[in-house]
């Protein structure tokens, strides 16, 4: 069975159903912190017809997850949002403020008021929306979550973004970017090793994490996501994971507490053209983003040289 298809999805949701993991969404799980839980989130980047058909595919197994809209003319569909929502899937604002205002955070945070209010407009009545979570450019030298240096995202009635509020040193973080669940050097943005730069930052980041729980992970702010990845597998008794039959063989172990998947519905495609499609578009994109990862930390490494000279 080809991998990156609706089918092979249907595969990873029934083993779910297997266990005894509980299925939360984002904000679920800052609400109720349950012990042994999977926390399914999902990134509305492109193609919402497809991220409409991962829905009711949830929705037929009886699981609800989480859909982060982009507020772009591709993806920003009243109906779409509308029937994701009414299916009971948690709907949170995926935004990229920070992109659109070019890094200049005052502009940034008046464009992120008008595009939540817009889609609290759209959902009112119908769910709240109460998470947000950043989009990631790759071309950008800037990130999106760099507004919260200057800004709380609870002033504006969010009360958790994933990247901070959740603690990932006791959450086990697997992702589909660049459609591999391989920790491969081709993520630019989606990373989770990176120190919080301010004390408003590093609170947001505590908020909803129950402290009493047992770690997976070295638990340090500046541990990277490499090293808490490498360390859950290593207790799980895993030595990697590449292919989502890795995931579904780690999700039937239930070695681990705690997992969040990041699913792209984009890049899962049932049909064999745009499946091919997408393959060909992503491997292209890797290997330009594993240029700017390449590119970015020798550039950093010679800052770091002259700044000792």
């Amino acid at each position: 069975m080809r991998d990156f298809t609706l089918q092979k999805y249907e595969s990873l949701l029934q083993a779910i159903k297997s266990t005894d993991y509980a299925v939360s969404t984002v904000h679920g799980f800052l609400e109720t912190a349950p012990k042994k839980c999977i926390i399914l989130r999902h990134d509305v980047d492109r193609a919402v017809n497809r991220n409409l058909e991962m829905a009711k595919l949830e929705y037929r197994y009886g699981i609800r997850s989480t859909y982060y809209f982009r507020h772009v003319e591709e993806t920003f569909k009243p109906e779409a949002i509308l029937q994701i929502a009414n299916m009971g899937h948690e709907i949170g604002f995926h935004y990229e403020v920070m992109d659109k205002a070019n890094g200049n955070p005052e502009k940034a945070i008046e464009i992120f008021k008008r595009e939540l209010e817009d889609l609290r407009l759209i959902t009112r009545g119908v769910t709240e929306i109460r998470t947000a979570c950043m989009h990631g450019n790759p071309l950008k030298p800037w990130s999106n979550r760099d507004l919260w240096k200057k800004y709380d995202f609870r002033d504006f009635g969010i009360e958790g973004e994933p990247y901070f509020s959740i603690d990932y040193s006791k959450v086990f973080y697997l992702t589909d970017t660049g459609r591999t669940w391989a920790d491969l050097k081709i993520r630019v943005k989606d990373t989770i090793d990176r120190p919080e730069a301010n004390s408003r930052s590093k609170a947001n980041a505590r908020q909803g994490v129950n402290a009493g729980i047992e770690r997976t992970g070295s638990g340090s702010d500046s541990c990277s996501g490499s090293d808490l990845r490498d360390t859950a597998l290593a207790a799980a008794g895993v030595k990697d994971i590449a292919s989502t039959d890795d995931v579904i063989r780690l999700v039937e172990s239930q070695k681990l507490p705690r997992i969040c998947l990041l699913v792209h519905p984009n890049r899962w495609c049932e049909d064999p053209g745009g499946w091919a499609k997408e393959l060909v578009f992503q491997n292209i994109k890797n290997v330009g983003k594993a240029g700017i990862v390449w590119y970015r930390s020798r550039t950093r490494k010679k800052d770091a040289m002259t700044a000792g000279l």
